[in-house]
């Protein structure tokens, strides 16, 4: 099942959230955003997601005129399958510069340089990706929860897909959250154990602030909506001990 996130003319916002099967994967959601004809694929999954997200695709577009496909990081659940896309679609690829000498280990057709012109690398302080007449713009969000981390906004629909920041556990439901209080628990354990540290926390925070906020949809789970809700998470995002934070003092004698 498909649930259409916004809609307005020819923009789209679309997320795909019960394509992985069985308990051996990841549950993970992936994403669309249509302008006019163009069209991009955010955090598309691993192999095993290929052919069912292309399926479920084909609803909305032809996948083979897909535009972009954005990796937020270089997870195996976010663009482990790089090379179907690439093969089966005239897609560029968007991730981190520091990822774009990596994701090819994925490509198994891939030969030196026979791709380099399918791979846009993002500078850490992020970029700007033309879609139709609109954009998608890279946000920095660095060691939340990898080192060469983007989350992806767009300003038609004010929704910021926001990669591992925000995600759930046992959500049963893709509803928005619209109690923040009771999510938290869903959240939390995950936060502080893959998030790096509180700086690039608060650094992240100031930088969700500067941006005009609708809806935070992360990677796993479900989406926050609500203005004071996306303004709660951000204040418990800033706040969280987590990472290295955590680590027991060294106990070790000299």
């Amino acid at each position: 099942m498909a649930t259409e996130l916004f809609r307005s003319g020819d923009h789209r916002c679309i997320a795909f959230h019960d394509l992985v099967r069985g308990e051996d994967g990841v549950q993970a959601n992936q994403f669309l955003i249509i302008d006019g004809a163009e069209s991009a694929l955010i955090d598309p999954g691993g192999s095993l997601l290929y052919t069912p997200l292309s399926l479920a695709l084909s609803r909305y577009i032809k996948p083979r005129d897909l535009t972009w496909v954005l990796a937020s990081h270089q997870d195996p659940d976010v663009i482990g399958s790089v090379d179907s896309w690439l093969l089966y679609t005239d897609a560029r690829i968007v991730s981190s510069k520091l990822w774009g000498r990596f994701i090819p280990h994925s490509v198994p057709h891939c030969q030196k340089n026979s791709s380099s012109d399918r791979y846009v690398l993002l500078e850490d302080d992020g970029g700007r990706i033309p879609l139709g007449v609109s954009e998608i713009r890279a946000v920095p969000a660095h060691f939340l929860h990898s080192v060469g981390n983007f989350h992806f906004y767009d300003p038609v629909s004010r929704i910021l897909f926001s990669g591992d920041l925000g995600a759930s556990m046992g959500a049963g439901d893709y509803l928005p959250v619209r109690d923040l209080d009771a999510h938290i628990p869903a959240m939390a354990g995950f936060h502080r154990r893959y998030m790096a540290s509180n700086r690039a926390c608060r650094w992240w925070a100031r930088r969700a602030r500067a941006l005009d906020i609708a809806m935070i949809v992360p990677q796993h789970g479900r989406p926050i909506e609500g203005a004071a809700n996306i303004a709660g998470f951000i204040d418990w995002i800033e706040s969280l001990q987590c990472g290295v934070d955590l680590l027991p003092a060294d106990t070790v004698a000299a």
